[in-house]
């Protein structure tokens, strides 16, 4: 069995981390594909959602910059965004289970599928950064 090395790109701050990339843009995907369709059908937690998925990487990128100054507090942020990631997927299941045909469900299976991947990399950095001692005050 081989397998395939790769160099990763090295983090230089919060806005390479693949776990943010990919919670930014299902952030733009909620509020700009279904925000909107789910305003209409009167969604009673539309605002809930989408602050939600706006806090993922918000949390991620505050962990990234208070790691080292702070770091049970930044492992502690991380751990909300794999909160929200986890409460993502149950707004977009009840969205999807209380409206059905009327929403876009390729739309939403992809956003479920986004918010479970990045919840399980975003555990995958916390253990990375669980392995680093924080610095000594």
């Amino acid at each position: 069995m081989t397998y395939k090395f790769s160099v990763k790109k090295p983090v230089h701050s919060f806005r390479d981390l693949e776990v943010y990339q990919k919670t930014m843009e299902a952030s733009v995907i909620v509020v700009k594909n279904l925000k909107a369709k789910l305003t209409q059908l009167r969604y009673p937690f539309v605002e809930g959602m989408t602050q939600c998925s706006m806090s993922v990487p918000l949390y991620i990128g505050e962990a990234h910059s208070i790691r080292f100054g702070d770091h049970p507090r930044g492992i502690l942020l991380l751990e909300n965004a794999m909160a929200g990631c986890n409460k993502m997927i149950i707004y977009l299941e009840q969205a999807r289970g209380i409206y059905g045909s009327k929403l876009d469900f390729d739309l939403i299976d992809d956003l479920i599928k986004k918010y479970a991947e990045t919840r399980t990399k975003i555990f995958r950095l916390e253990k990375a950064w669980q392995k680093f001692t924080p610095p000594q005050q």
